[in-house]
């Protein structure tokens, strides 16, 4: 397992006599290119200056190099370098800081000093973490210009010799607090040599992987020598303690699930669904221009763009047809229309949310098919039956309740070469993560319907088939990737 590493200017710039971590020099660092080799630390630069070309900055250039996750990255100090670089958060950022102040009688502070997410003023809590979301820094000053509605004046990063004795506590706290890791009891079988993050949302109804789950992988990963954490989209400030990161709730591009995979990806850390996936995969467009350009067959469609394509839709298609919003998921935001004016009516509803709508040709089967397809390879294969009396897997009630159909889930060996075939073909466009490929098998051939950047991994469902080898050859996929 990874340790944590202080790089300073001077020994004396940080006394070392509280924390368990080791702390060297800069020159050390650079000069001694053998000093960590064969080992993945975790880095904490410290330098005085994170200027373009100094010791601090070659320290971030050369960590990356290595392959050591560093704190702050070069990104980072080059973002914090001017106000146009690092523009595209002040929005967010000043919107945070008026919700922490509004309705407070204090005077609003020149000055906030974010320790790894941390602050003093405990209004600030949540713009404190926001801060080091953006910008993954030690110690950030924001100075804030004061007035009817407070803003964001600038953001610059602080060398922990400038702290105060006050500060200088308030650090060394949020040092200990970012990096400490969980006690595992010595009745372990295998000591961890990794710890991968499971994100994953208590309240959702229908995630891709349930808590139990979850459970279920990390005893299979503990033999491998990985620890598995479960994580809530609260802990986005601890991301860089864990070695890699499996995202287990519904994806989407504009909530937290995007950047918990976007901040993985800076750290270096392997991560399923990595940001590029999400993207590719969340859109229905866009997902229908890539099967049919590299030649795999999808469902007949129309792109709707506006009111005169309905009448093309009708005509191409007929009735009953599919009408579906681009970046929908578990069969929300999916309809079937039985006519013109079912169609016109819907069309005028959902238009109001989006640019662009799809409608698919009404193919009915009695299931669909989906491939799990890990790392260009399969996982595993299973059927999914329609929901009883309804024409999808998952039928949405008034109420809010979903209702499920059956499945089935053969070996790898005893499931259709061809449905396998199609499914991997279909991921591999994709790239080179986890994927799910729903399929259509007619006597017209097989269709794909869409791509899944997070599938269901259910245990006693997908891994049916193949039992616990999924969730070894899953645990493998990250070892792979954090030891090439």
């Amino acid at each position: 397992m990874a340790d944590w590493v202080i790089i300073v200017d001077s020994l004396k710039d940080f006394d070392n006599a509280g924390t368990p971590h080791k702390v060297i020099t800069a020159n050390d660092y650079l000069a001694r290119t053998n000093l960590f080799r064969g080992a993945r630390p975790k880095i904490i630069n410290l330098s005085r200056s994170f200027a373009y070309q100094s010791r601090g900055y070659y320290c971030s250039l050369l960590a990356e190099a290595r392959g050591h996750r560093v704190i702050p990255s070069v990104e980072t100090m080059i973002d914090l370098g001017a106000r146009q670089l690092y523009a595209q958060a002040v929005p967010e950022l000043d919107d945070t800081l008026a919700k922490a102040i509004a309705g407070s009688d204090d005077t609003v502070p020149k000055r906030v000093l974010v320790f790894f997410g941390a602050v003093e003023d405990h209004r600030f809590d949540r713009f404190g973490r926001l801060v080091f979301d953006w910008f993954r820094c030690p110690v950030l000053e924001v100075t804030v210009e004061t007035g009817t509605r407070p803003q964001i004046k600038r953001l610059a990063a602080v060398p922990v010799t400038k702290l105060t004795l006050e500060e200088r506590a308030l650090f060394d706290a949020a040092l200990h607090n970012h990096t400490r890791r969980q006690w595992r009891s010595k009745k372990d079988r295998v000591a961890p040599r990794y710890s991968f993050a499971a994100l994953h949302d208590p309240k959702e109804a229908m995630p891709p992987s349930s808590l139990s789950s979850l459970k279920h992988w990390s005893r299979i990963a503990a033999k491998l020598g990985v620890e598995v954490e479960p994580i809530t989209r609260r802990d986005l400030p601890r991301l860089a303690e864990f070695d890699a990161l499996f995202i287990r709730e519904t994806t989407s591009i504009d909530n937290h699930t995007y950047r918990f995979a976007r901040r993985a990806a800076q750290e270096g850390m392997p991560v399923i669904d990595d940001p590029v996936s999400m993207i590719r995969c969340t859109n229905k467009i866009y997902l229908h221009e890539l099967m049919t350009t590299n030649g795999l067959a999808v469902p007949p469609t129309v792109i709707i763009v506006d009111k005169q394509d309905l009448v093309r839709a009708a005509d191409e298609l007929g009735f009953p047809m599919v009408l579906k919003i681009p970046d929908s998921s578990f069969s929300r935001g999916v309809a079937k229309v039985g006519s013109p004016a079912e169609l016109a009516a819907l069309f005028k509803a959902w238009y109001e949310d989006t640019d662009l709508l799809l409608a698919q040709k009404f193919m009915p089967t009695d299931f669909d098919w989906r491939v799990g397809v890990l790392g260009g390879k399969p996982l595993f294969v299973s059927q999914y039956m329609m929901a009883k009396k309804h024409w999808q897997i998952v039928k949405h009630g008034p109420d809010g309740k979903a209702l499920e159909g059956g499945f089935h889930t053969p070996s790898l060996g005893e499931a259709p070469p061809a449905v396998i075939d199609v499914g991997l073909r279909a991921a591999q466009l994709i790239g080179d993560g986890l994927y799910g490929v729903d399929l259509k098998e007619t006597a017209d051939g097989i269709f794909v319907v869409e791509v899944n950047d997070n599938p269901n991994i259910e245990h006693g469902v997908e891994d049916q088939g193949e039992k616990d080898q999924v969730w070894i050859d899953l645990t493998k996929w990250f070892i792979d990737k954090l030891e090439a």
